[in-house]
């Protein structure tokens, strides 16, 4: 019995010690200078964090940094990076509510040292901006909420920090809460600054304001890439379904004061910006109904600017349907060396502006015979089971990669890698397809030409058949009296010339004869 509790007591003094341990390492680290940017100025929640290191307490150089991140914004998150002197720094997931920022490549701190190189981290956080009222009239201007904490939530003690949160350009500000010291200066609210800040600290900030930039989101999105040796051509169609996720519409809508007066609707979204590759053709933008001309492509520096323009304007609440595809040439996306090939492609392109991506379904279908598939991402993604894809001329079908991933923004814009193999010597078995399809073809004609299927012979093809047969007979037998007529030829000229009359009348007698039966033959 006492060796057991001995056993328990060791153990529950290695847990606190190790407990111990992680609260020193965290207390050893302290935030010595703070900087926030909170960008509440579209539909998205964008904070950029600015961070000064204080690793002064620590006996070791620090490797590492974690962020954490409180339960809604957590559940909320779409994008996180880090940076050190605009060297992006790799960030990993320990759980749902911490990442740890690698310090080892070239910013870790050393033993001692009170300030480190700003350590600037960025978050995109969707759906944290809540509509209030939650419905509103045609003619009502959109108010939202915005819930934050005034400091910055972080397993470490901040010295001093200030947090400056951003508004929209114009529109009004109904409240805001008022941590002292808090300063407003055109659309922007400042909070601090404050000292000595211990960690994990929250003071609720709340802000209630004008927002009438476009509330877009994509619910879904089925992106299909598919790859054309034969062409040197990559096509690409979306299908996309998105909705006006901002106050919703109360009451009847009105086109005639939509039209009458340019504020009318001012919530409302009656067209967004696409970009496209700038080697982008063939264009197409249509719906259940068909071809949708209300829209226009403009050509900029870097991209193809699509406007696109629905049936109807985007109310909150209102959703729409569409499809949209191009063709690019695969000069400067497919690459291959001898039999490998890596085709190189955004894993989404830009929507619109501050787009948010519910959901989105990236399939690749590689020509057929592709084999050593594999593909390399920016972040990470669910590859589903592959699938097949048949179309014109194929046999074994071909590969479809399928990939999966939820809660995307502009950041997402990241190319995606697949990497295959493929044998050039595939390309012509679509060609040998086609000419063995027409030589068989040909070849079942002429044996059906030649092929009587019928049961009895009609009368006609009866009497065909005699009529041919007396013909034959007939030729036959002129062939015959004409030979009657070489001989008798030849009789005379030996005659003239060996004066044998009985050997000549002897002849004539049967030629004569001869002649006479096939002339009766023919008669």
């Amino acid at each position: 019995m006492s060796a057991h509790v001995s056993l328990v007591s060791l153990f529950v003094v290695m847990a606190l010690t190790v407990h111990r341990m992680g609260c020193q390492s965290a207390s050893d680290v302290v935030n010595a200078k703070v900087d926030r940017l909170v960008d509440i100025s579209s539909q998205l929640v964008k904070v950029e964090t600015r961070v000064v290191v204080d690793n002064s307490r620590n006996k070791k150089s620090l490797d590492h940094y974690l962020v954490t991140l409180e339960d809604t914004d957590a559940q909320h998150l779409s994008h996180i990076s880090a940076t050190v002197d605009k060297k992006t720094l790799k960030v990993t997931k320990v759980d749902d509510k911490t990442y740890r920022v690698d310090l080892t490549a070239s910013a870790a701190i050393p033993a001692g040292q009170a300030t480190s190189p700003v350590i600037t981290i960025d978050t995109v956080f969707t759906h944290s901006l809540i509509p209030f009222p939650a419905q509103i009239i045609q003619s009502e201007r959109q108010l939202v909420q915005y819930f934050g904490n005034v400091y910055f939530w972080s397993p470490y003690e901040t010295k001093t920090q200030t947090t400056k949160v951003k508004l929209t350009p114009t529109g009004s500000i109904e409240s805001f809460s008022k941590v002292k010291p808090t300063t407003q200066t055109d659309r922007t609210i400042t909070y601090g600054s404050y000292d000595s800040i211990p960690a994990k600290s929250y003071s609720e900030l709340k802000i209630h304001y004008e927002n009438n930039t476009p509330f877009l989101t994509v619910t879904r999105l089925e992106r299909v890439i598919e790859v054309s040796h034969w062409s040197a051509m990559v096509s690409v169609e979306e299908t996309i379904d998105v909705v006006h996720t901002g106050a919703e519409l109360k009451g009847a809508f009105s086109r005639y004061e939509f039209q009458r007066e340019p504020t009318n609707g001012i919530s409302s979204i009656k067209s967004w910006k696409t970009k496209l590759p700038l080697n982008a053709r063939d264009i197409y933008y249509r719906d259940d109904i068909g071809n949708i001309s209300t829209s226009n492509v403009k050509a900029g520096s870097q991209h193809l600017v699509v406007d696109l323009r629905p049936r109807f304007p985007l109310f909150g609440g209102w959703k729409t349907h569409y499809i949209l595809g191009y063709y690019t040439s695969s000069q400067d996306i497919l690459l291959n060396k001898g039999n490998d090939f890596v085709l190189k492609m955004p894993f989404v392109d830009h929507i619109f502006d501050n787009n948010v991506i519910d959901d989105v379904t990236v399939k690749v279908i590689l020509p057929e015979g592709s084999s050593d598939i594999n593909y390399r991402s920016a972040y990470t993604v669910d590859r589903q089971k592959d699938q097949k894809h048949y179309t014109y001329l194929d046999t074994i079908g071909r590969t479809v990669l399928v990939f999966h991933k939820s809660n995307l923004v502009e950041e997402h814009i990241q190319d995606v890698e697949v990497h295959y193999k493929y044998n050039k010597l595939l390309m012509l078995q679509e060609p040998l397809l086609i000419v063995v399809a027409i030589f068989a073809l040909c070849l079942l004609v002429i044996i059906y030409v030649r092929l009587d299927f019928s049961i009895s012979k009609s009368p006609l093809k009866q009497s065909m058949g005699k009529i041919n047969a007396i013909n034959d007979s007939i030729i036959g037998h002129h062939d015959k009296r004409a030979s009657v007529y070489e001989q008798f030829d030849k009789a005379s000229n030996k005659f003239k010339t060996t004066k044998d009359l009985a050997a000549f009348q002897a002849i004539q007698k049967r030629l004569n004869a001869e002649h006479k039966t096939e002339t009766q033959a023919i008669s």
